[in-house]
Protein backbone atom coordinates (compact mmCIF):
# COMPACT_ATOMS: atom_id res chain seq x y z
CA UNK A 1 0.00 0.00 0.00
CA UNK A 2 1.17 3.36 -1.09
CA UNK A 3 1.30 6.35 1.27
CA UNK A 4 0.50 9.18 0.39
CA UNK A 5 -0.09 12.94 1.74
CA UNK A 6 -2.95 14.75 2.35
CA UNK A 7 -1.32 18.20 2.70
CA UNK A 8 -0.61 20.84 0.13
CA UNK A 9 2.96 21.34 -1.19
CA UNK A 10 3.53 24.71 0.60
CA UNK A 11 7.50 24.48 1.20
CA UNK A 12 7.52 28.13 2.28
CA UNK A 13 10.74 29.25 3.62
CA UNK A 14 11.90 25.87 4.49
CA UNK A 15 13.89 25.31 1.63
CA UNK A 16 15.43 29.34 2.52
CA UNK A 17 16.70 28.64 5.56
CA UNK A 18 20.12 27.05 4.94
CA UNK A 19 20.91 29.89 2.78
CA UNK A 20 20.23 31.63 5.99
CA UNK A 21 22.32 29.23 7.98
CA UNK A 22 24.98 30.07 5.21
CA UNK A 23 24.97 33.60 4.98
CA UNK A 24 25.53 34.49 8.56
CA UNK A 25 28.62 31.99 8.99
CA UNK A 26 29.84 33.87 6.43
CA UNK A 27 28.97 37.27 8.02
CA UNK A 28 30.32 36.04 11.57
CA UNK A 29 33.74 34.82 9.82
CA UNK A 30 34.07 37.96 8.25
CA UNK A 31 33.38 40.12 11.21
CA UNK A 32 35.45 38.31 13.38
CA UNK A 33 38.36 36.97 11.17
CA UNK A 34 40.69 40.01 12.26
CA UNK A 35 40.37 39.02 15.70
CA UNK A 36 42.21 35.43 14.69
CA UNK A 37 45.02 37.17 13.01
CA UNK A 38 48.22 38.26 14.76
CA UNK A 39 50.40 41.05 14.20
CA UNK A 40 52.11 41.89 10.96
CA UNK A 41 55.48 40.59 9.71
CA UNK A 42 56.81 36.81 10.29
CA UNK A 43 57.02 34.37 13.26
CA UNK A 44 60.45 35.11 15.41
CA UNK A 45 61.32 33.77 18.87
CA UNK A 46 61.56 37.34 20.76
CA UNK A 47 63.81 37.41 23.84
CA UNK A 48 62.32 37.65 26.93
CA UNK A 49 61.72 40.57 29.24
CA UNK A 50 60.97 41.63 32.90
CA UNK A 51 58.92 44.80 31.37
CA UNK A 52 55.60 44.80 30.10
CA UNK A 53 54.39 47.36 27.78
CA UNK A 54 51.42 49.48 27.65
CA UNK A 55 49.24 49.45 24.49
CA UNK A 56 49.81 51.82 21.85
CA UNK A 57 46.20 52.59 19.87
CA UNK A 58 48.61 53.71 16.30
CA UNK A 59 51.92 51.24 16.20
CA UNK A 60 53.84 50.34 12.93
CA UNK A 61 55.09 46.93 13.15
CA UNK A 62 58.90 46.31 12.23
CA UNK A 63 60.10 42.71 12.14
CA UNK A 64 63.54 41.78 11.85
CA UNK A 65 63.82 37.98 11.07
CA UNK A 66 67.60 35.91 12.08
CA UNK A 67 70.02 35.93 10.30
CA UNK A 68 73.18 37.79 10.31
CA UNK A 69 73.46 41.18 7.98
CA UNK A 70 71.33 39.65 5.27
CA UNK A 71 68.49 38.90 7.76
CA UNK A 72 64.61 39.39 6.49
CA UNK A 73 63.01 42.72 7.10
CA UNK A 74 59.06 43.44 7.36
CA UNK A 75 57.25 46.47 7.64
CA UNK A 76 53.63 45.03 8.48
CA UNK A 77 53.27 41.81 6.38
CA UNK A 78 55.57 43.45 3.31
CA UNK A 79 59.14 42.33 3.01
CA UNK A 80 61.39 45.41 2.05
CA UNK A 81 65.18 46.21 2.68
CA UNK A 82 66.60 49.08 4.75
CA UNK A 83 66.97 51.50 2.35
CA UNK A 84 62.87 50.82 1.16
CA UNK A 85 62.57 50.48 4.67
CA UNK A 86 63.41 54.24 5.57
CA UNK A 87 61.68 55.26 1.91
CA UNK A 88 58.32 54.13 3.24
CA UNK A 89 58.80 55.71 7.04
CA UNK A 90 59.25 58.69 5.64
CA UNK A 91 56.23 58.17 3.81
CA UNK A 92 54.40 57.59 6.58
CA UNK A 93 55.86 60.24 8.87
CA UNK A 94 54.18 62.33 6.13
CA UNK A 95 50.38 60.81 7.15
CA UNK A 96 48.89 62.57 9.70
CA UNK A 97 47.32 59.78 11.88
CA UNK A 98 50.49 57.71 11.57
CA UNK A 99 53.25 60.16 11.83
CA UNK A 100 52.60 60.04 15.70
CA UNK A 101 52.46 56.30 15.66
CA UNK A 102 55.03 54.22 17.83
CA UNK A 103 57.48 51.79 15.63
CA UNK A 104 57.22 48.33 17.72
CA UNK A 105 60.50 46.36 16.91
CA UNK A 106 60.68 42.59 16.66
CA UNK A 107 63.79 40.90 16.87
CA UNK A 108 64.68 37.67 16.82
CA UNK A 109 66.85 36.04 19.50
CA UNK A 110 69.40 35.03 16.43
CA UNK A 111 69.73 38.38 14.57
CA UNK A 112 72.98 40.37 15.55
CA UNK A 113 73.03 43.54 17.37
CA UNK A 114 74.31 45.44 14.25
CA UNK A 115 71.71 44.57 11.82
CA UNK A 116 69.35 45.83 14.99
CA UNK A 117 71.00 48.67 15.70
CA UNK A 118 70.71 49.53 12.22
CA UNK A 119 66.89 48.98 11.20
CA UNK A 120 66.67 50.96 14.83
CA UNK A 121 68.81 53.87 13.62
CA UNK A 122 66.65 53.95 10.34
CA UNK A 123 63.59 54.31 12.34
CA UNK A 124 64.94 56.81 15.39
CA UNK A 125 66.09 59.07 12.12
CA UNK A 126 62.63 58.90 10.57
CA UNK A 127 61.12 60.49 13.49
CA UNK A 128 59.25 58.13 15.36
CA UNK A 129 59.67 56.69 18.54
CA UNK A 130 60.65 53.24 18.91
CA UNK A 131 59.88 50.37 21.39
CA UNK A 132 61.43 46.79 21.16
CA UNK A 133 59.19 44.15 21.77
CA UNK A 134 60.07 40.85 23.91
CA UNK A 135 58.30 37.71 25.22
CA UNK A 136 56.93 38.18 29.14
CA UNK A 137 59.96 36.62 31.52
CA UNK A 138 58.31 33.25 33.00
CA UNK A 139 59.64 33.61 35.94
CA UNK A 140 58.38 37.22 36.43
CA UNK A 141 55.48 36.37 35.24
CA UNK A 142 54.28 34.54 38.21
CA UNK A 143 55.50 37.09 40.84
CA UNK A 144 53.34 39.73 39.03
CA UNK A 145 56.10 42.28 38.70
CA UNK A 146 54.97 45.16 35.90
CA UNK A 147 57.01 47.92 35.40
CA UNK A 148 55.63 51.20 33.26
CA UNK A 149 57.50 52.26 30.46
CA UNK A 150 59.39 56.01 30.96
CA UNK A 151 57.73 58.87 28.71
Amino acid sequence: MKLETTLEDRPGFLHAMPLFDLFALVMMLLLLGPLFLSQGGISVEVPSSRFQMQRYGDSIVVTVGSGSEEAPIYLGRQAVTVEELAAQLAALKLDERMGRAVVLLKTDIRTTVGMERKVSEVVLGAGFRLALVGEPDKAEQESEFVAPLPE
